[in-house]
């Protein structure tokens, strides 16, 4: 066994010898580096959805978001946003109010823990859109009403902040899951009880794209420092 044992030590000091001649033999035209270490870029394509409440009634968001992602710590980009909810501004049977809102601005979120698998964030939305209302009643009132009831729409600013929690799945897809505030400014809509859409929402989403174009190499020719 002795004998084995010095058998397999030779072995490793003269593959360590060799290994020690070709390095000094290699020409020393790269330099080293640790490629995770340096500023990284992405960009992506999100959609996510949203529930939240007007008045105690169910509100549904659906969105869509295109962002650029510096050094996978800040995002910045252009959101957008869809709402609707199935409202009761008319008591009356079979009459049905539908608000339906959009509005698009921009995208703001800094992230934490952005090296770990879950990330942290504080994604801060800021933007304008339009809010209105639509009703399957309209045979029931006549044109003068309707005219001046049911087509109306207002103009609305939006700011929303929320924390979110990022799920890294892999280079390409991060999923989202969190909670939102909504501020708007003051609206009229008539026959409406609503005069803000201010309220709680969460949501969960999906990202795909390129979150690190880093190269992930840990040599690079002297030629290519520039």
């Amino acid at each position: 066994m002795l004998k084995n044992f010095t058998v397999f030590v030779l072995f490793l000091a003269l593959l360590c010898y060799n290994s020690l001649l070709k390095a000094q033999e290699e020409p020393k035209d790269y330099i080293e580096f640790n490629d995770r270490k340096n500023v990284v870029h992405g960009v992506y394509l999100g959609l996510n959805a949203h529930y939240g409440e007007l008045k105690n009634i169910p509100t549904y968001g659906l969105g869509l978001k295109m962002a650029y992602v510096a050094n996978q710590r800040f995002e910045v980009g252009i959101a957008t946003t869809f709402l609707i909810s199935d409202q009761e501004f008319i008591t009356v049977e079979d009459i049905d109010n539908r608000l339906i809102g959009a509005y698009i601005g921009g995208h703001f979120e800094p992230i934490f823990f952005s090296k770990k698998r879950v990330n942290l964030s504080f994604p801060l939305f800021l933007g304008v859109g339009g809010i209105g209302y639509t009703t399957s009643g309209e045979d029931d009132f006549d044109d003068d009403f309707i005219d001046k009831e049911f087509e109306n729409v207002n103009t609305i600013f939006v700011m929303e902040p929320g924390v979110n929690a990022l799920f890294n799945l892999s280079r390409y897809i991060q999923l989202e899951a969190g909670i939102k505030y909504r501020f708007t400014n003051k609206i009229d809509l008539a026959t409406s009880p609503i005069k803000r859409l201010n309220g709680f929402s969460t949501g969960v989403g999906v990202k795909v794209g390129i979150f690190n174009m880093g190269k992930n190499r840990y040599k690079k020719n002297i030629s290519e420092k520039e």
